[in-house]
C-alpha cells in the first residue's frame, strides 16, 4: 500500500508538470520515512549533505564555465576554419568538417548542448548554402553534438564516476576509443551520402594560415588529454587548466571576451550547475538506501534467472538504457540507473569503467531520440525548425550509432586501449 501511495504521489507531481528534482525528492523522502528500516527524513537530509560535500564535484562547474566561454567566443569559428581547409578536397567535405569540428570542440567543452549550439549556429547556415538538404544538415549537427558527452572531458562521465565511485580519469580515457569510433562512422556516412562533390583542391598554405589563427584553440584538447593520459593532471586540475586556458585564449589572445560577457556566462553556468547539484544529492541519498536495503544484490539475483551470460547482460543493459534515454534526461538516468545496473554487469564480468562508457554511449543516443531527446529541443531553438523536421533528420544517425554501441559493448579493448 505504501509503495502504491508513493508511486501515485510521484505520478501526480509529474502530471502537474513539477520539476524532476521535486518528484525525485518526494519519492526518496517517502522511501526514507515509510519504507526503509531505521531511517527517517532526518537521514535523508544528512545524505544530501554527505553527497555534495565531496571534492570530486569540483571539476563540474569549472568545465561548464569553460565550455560556455568557448562556445560564446571565437574558438568554435577558428576550429571550424581549420577543419574546412583540412577537408577541402573530400566529397562532402563541409559535412565531414562539421563532424570533425564537433569532435574537437567536444574535447574542450564536455557538453553536448554546448557543442551543438556552438558548432551548429555557425555550420547550419553554411551547410544549407552549400546545397545540403535540411534533413541531412540537422541530422549530422544533432548527432555530432552528442560527441560532447563521449569524448573527454565529459560531464555525464563525471556524474557516473561520482555516483559509482569509479575513477573519473579512467572514464575519460575510456571514452576516447568509442568517441573516435563514433566519429569515424559519422565521417564515413557523410562521405557516402553527401550529394556534394569536393569543394576544391587542398591548399597547405590556407591550412597553415587557419592553423596559425586557430592554433591556441587546437592546443587545448592536446593539453588536457595529454595531461590526463600521462597522469600529470587529475580531473579537477584538468578542469582548472581548461577554465584558465579558455579565459586566456578568449580574453588575452583573441580579445573577444568582455567583463559583461563573462558575467553573463558565469550566471548561466551557475544556473546549470544548480540544476545538477540537487539531482546528484537526491540520487546519492537514494543510492544509500538501495545499498543499505540490499536492493542491487536482490536485483542481480532476480535477473540472473534470465540473464546467464555476458552477451544477454550487455544486450539487456543497452535496451534498458536506450528506452530510458527516450524518456529521461542524461543526469537523471545515470544517477538512478547506474547503481542498479552496475552490480548486474559486474556479476557477468564487466569492468565498472566499461559499464560507464557503455552507459554514456547509450545516453548519447538518447540525446537525439524522441520524445525528450535534449538535442532535439536545443536544435529547435538554435535552428528555428519544427520538431518533426528535426526528428526526420536524425533517425538515420540513430540507427548508425547503434553499430558503435554494440562494438563498444562487446569489444572492451575499444574502451581500454587508451587507459595506461
Amino acid at each position: 500500500m505504501t509503495g502504491f501511495l508513493i508511486t501515485a504521489g510521484s505520478l501526480a507531481l509529474v502530471v502537474l508538470r513539477q520539476p524532476m528534482v521535486l518528484v525525485l525528492a518526494f519519492a526518496v523522502m517517502c522511501v526514507h520515512q515509510f519504507v526503509a528500516r531505521n531511517s527517517s527524513v532526518e537521514f535523508f537530509i544528512q545524505d544530501l549533505w554527505f553527497t555534495v560535500d565531496r571534492d570530486v564535484l569540483l571539476p563540474i562547474p569549472m568545465f561548464i564555465l569553460a565550455g560556455n566561454i568557448m562556445s560564446r567566443g571565437v574558438i568554435a569559428q577558428r576550429l571550424i576554419d581549420i577543419m574546412i581547409e583540412l577537408t577541402a578536397n573530400i566529397r562532402g567535405g563541409l559535412a565531414v568538417a562539421t563532424i570533425l569540428a564537433c569532435a574537437v570542440f567536444a574535447a574542450i567543452s564536455g557538453s553536448s548542448i554546448v557543442t551543438l549550439a556552438a558548432i551548429g549556429s555557425i555550420m547550419y547556415p553554411a551547410l544549407l548554402r552549400e546545397g545540403y538538404s535540411k534533413h541531412l544538415a540537422l541530422g549530422l549537427l544533432c548527432s555530432g553534438g552528442t560527441l560532447g558527452i563521449l569524448i573527454p572531458p565529459s560531464i555525464p562521465m563525471m556524474l557516473y564516476g561520482i555516483i559509482t565511485d569509479t575513477s573519473i580519469v579512467k572514464l575519460f580515457m575510456g571514452g576516447i576509443g568509442p568517441g573516435l569510433l563514433m566519429t569515424v562512422f559519422f565521417v564515413v556516412y557523410c562521405v557516402i551520402v553527401a550529394p556534394i562533390r569536393a569543394r576544391g583542391k587542398f591548399s597547405f598554405s590556407r591550412l597553415l594560415t587557419a592553423m596559425r589563427r586557430g592554433g591556441p584553440a587546437m592546443f587545448l584538447p592536446v593539453l588536457l588529454l595529454g595531461g590526463i593520459y600521462t597522469g600529470y593532471f587529475t580531473a579537477t586540475e584538468a578542469a582548472v587548466v581548461s577554465l584558465v586556458y579558455a579565459l586566456a585564449v578568449e580574453g588575452l589572445i583573441y580579445r573577444d571576451l568582455t567583463l559583461k560577457d563573462f558575467s553573463a556566462m558565469l550566471g548561466e553556468s551557475v544556473r546549470l550547475f544548480g540544476t545538477l547539484l540537487p539531482l546528484l544529492a537526491i540520487a546519492g541519498s537514494f543510492n544509500t538506501i538501495l545499498d543499505y536495503e540490499g536492493i542491487p544484490k536482490m536485483l542481480v539475483e532476480w535477473l540472473s534467472q534470465w540473464i546467464t551470460n555476458p552477451v544477454t547482460a550487455g544486450l539487456t543493459m543497452n535496451v534498458i538504457l536506450l528506452i530510458a534515454g527516450c524518456f529521461m534526461d542524461v543526469g537523471s538516468a545515470i544517477l538512478i540507473l547506474s547503481p542498479l545496473l552496475l552490480p548486474l554487469m559486474q556479476a557477468h564480468g564487466f569492468d565498472p569503467v566499461h559499464v560507464g562508457v557503455i552507459t554514456t554511449v547509450n545516453l548519447e543516443i538518447g540525446y537525439i531520440t524522441p520524445p525528450v531527446g535534449i538535442n532535439l529541443f536545443v536544435a529547435m531553438s538554435v535552428f528555428k525548425e519544427s520538431f518533426t523536421t528535426i526528428v526526420r533528420g536524425v533517425w538515420p544517425f540513430v540507427l548508425l550509432m547503434l553499430i558503435p554501441l554494440l562494438i563498444t559493448t562487446f569489444v572492451p579493448q575499444i574502451v581500454f586501449m587508451f587507459i595506461p
